[in-house]
Parts: structure tokens; sequence; C-alpha cells
């Protein structure tokens, strides 16, 4: 009986009654938001995730979900996107996947033509493919992730899902987009692909939103959506490498701040963002002379760097002081 009031009274917050479901799908009924998608838990990392792939214009904004200290949501098929914030409220309230999952369905009059699938936060799966979803539709639960797909070219999409995740080595986001362009490969949705999206977050909440997001990356419409999501992380991991060489020069540790400039380097080669930041960072450490051969590459490719340079002194990246102005003049000098 308690179990009962519990749900009576989460779902008078967020009311999810039988008339408003059929008012949601009647609305939704001739708009399939097919596709295939993962959510996955990684305890050693610290995080989880959801990955998305459909022939939709943005589909990351309707079928991806989550939430630290909740868990993560895909909602797909003929979606109804209020199962992503009503099932991490329910999960963050700790109701563990499954139950969440089934109070959402038993509420819904469309479920026959949803596909949905719960992690909780502490990895926990719950997943349903509904009886009318287009074919050829399915779903695997694995340890701590979930697979699901319709409206596939071929049964074999949701089977090369599973076995490329379980294979894949790598970080989170790594294993998930393999998995995604094994889905591709095996076939993907019949009708082709247009829009594709990647989110994860950290398993624990510190009650700072923007800090528990770790990743979050869309791609709206593009002929190659999973090839544009590939380069999207790539250049992300250029960024991240490069704060984290900022991170090792405020802490004087010299060779480790070089050997993530050198990653950043590597993974997005030619990007005058991040040689000019880079640059930046070691000039206001008392590197110049290392600094200086890459503002020279800078400057070479587009001289509004310069211009940029003069305007440091304001927020005081490099400070309105006599030194702070003598640096500026001698990278402007000798960058040249």
């Amino acid at each position: 009986m308690k179990i009962y009031f519990y749900f009576a009274a989460l779902f008078a917050f967020f009311p999810f009654h039988a008339a408003h479901a059929e008012e949601n799908f009647s609305m939704i009924a001739n708009r399939p938001i097919n596709t295939f998608s993962i959510v996955a838990f990684d305890a050693a990392s610290g995080e989880m995730g959801v990955a998305v792939q459909s022939h939709w214009f943005s589909v990351g904004s309707i079928v991806t979900w989550a939430e630290a200290g909740a868990g993560v949501v895909a909602t797909q098929s003929f979606a109804d996107p209020a199962y992503g914030p009503r099932g991490l409220a329910l999960m963050k309230s700790g109701i563990k996947a499954e139950a969440a999952l089934k109070a959402l369905l038993s509420a819904d009059k469309g479920e026959a033509v949803r596909q949905v699938a719960f992690i909780d936060a502490e990895g926990t799966i719950a997943a349903h493919t509904g009886a009318k979803c287009i074919e050829s539709a399915g779903h695997h639960a694995g340890e701590h992730y979930s697979v699901q797909a319709n409206m596939m070219e071929n049964d074999k999409v949701v089977p090369a899902m599973w076995k490329a995740f379980e294979a894949a080595k790598g970080d989170l986001a790594e294993r998930m987009m393999l998995a995604l362009e094994a889905a591709q490969e095996a076939g993907g949705d019949v009708r082709g692909r247009q829009s594709a999206a990647i989110l994860i977050v950290k398993i624990k909440g510190t009650g700072r939103p923007w800090a528990d997001r770790v990743l979050e990356l869309r791609v709206e419409d593009h002929e190659y959506p999973l090839k544009e999501l590939r380069r999207l992380l790539t250049i992300n991991r250029g960024y991240e490498q490069m704060n984290l060489g900022d991170a090792a020069l405020e802490k004087q540790d010299m060779a480790t701040a070089l050997k993530h400039y050198s990653a950043a380097a590597a993974f997005v080669p030619g990007n005058i963002e991040i040689l000019y930041w880079q640059a930046v960072t070691l000039a206001t450490n008392d590197h110049l002379d290392k600094a200086l051969p890459i503002f020279r590459e800078v400057f070479s490719k587009d001289k509004r760097w310069m211009e940029l340079t003069k305007r440091l002194h304001k927020p005081e990246i490099i400070p309105d002081t006599e030194a702070g102005r003598a640096l500026v003049e001698r990278i402007l000098k000798e960058g040249k």
C-alpha cells in the first residue's frame, strides 16, 4: 500500500493521466521518431550517457535525457518526450529504473508504439519496445547498458550494436559511438539518416549541473550525421587536452602541459583557437620562448588574432601593467 500511495503522490506532482497520454499520442501519431540508440553506465569513470542517430531533425532534443544523480533516458519510436523529465524525476526520487518505466507505461495509452530505455544512478536497466513499433524493432539489455532500435533496415542492427559495445575499448563516449557506427554499418534506419546526438553526465550529482554534464554534442541535420558527430567528438577531445595542459601549467608542470598541448594539436591539427590560447598560456607563465613560434604560426594564418592580443589587458588575461604591456608589444613584434 505504501508503494501505491507513493506513486499516487508522484503522479499528482508529475501528471501523466490517461487523458493527457491520449491527447499527446494523437498529436504525435504521425511523427515517428524511429531511430537507434544506446544508454550506458560506466562505474569506473563515474559516467552515464545516451547516444542516438535517426532520420529526423534534431533527434537529440527529443530522445536524449540525462541528469547526474538521477539517471539516463532514451525515448523514441512514436516518441513522447515527457518520458525524459518524468523518468528522471522518478529515478531521482529513489525509484528504480524498472519501477519508474513501468509506472509511466501503465499510464500511457500509446505504450504500444513507444520504445524507451532507462538507467538509474545505480546502473539498473529497464527497456520497453511496444508491440506496435515499426519493424524491424527490438532492444537488448546487457550489463549496465541497453541498445534499442525501430524502423530498421533489418534485424541485424540491434545485435550489431550490443556486440560492438561489449567489444569496444576506450571511454564511454568512444564505446557508444562505436555502437552507433556498428548500427549504421549493419543497415540502420530504413529511411536513411539525418541527425545524431550524444549526452554524458556524471553518475553522482554535485548540485552544479554545468559541472556534472561531461559531454553534449548534437548534429541537427547532416548527410552523414555519425561522421559529423565523430568529428565533433574529436574536436571536443582536443579542447579537453588543451584545458588539461592549462591546468598542468598552472601547477608549473611544464612537461605534462606540453604533453597535453601536443595531444590537443594532434586531435585538431591547425586549429587556430587552440594554438592561440596555448601560446597565451605559455607566454603568461614565463615561457615566452615556447609561445612565440606558436604566435607566429597563428598570426601568419590570420592577422585578426594580433588585434585580439591587444585587447587582453581589460579582462586581465595579460595585466595592464608596464610588464604586461611590454609582453604584448614583444608578442606582436616578434610574432609577426
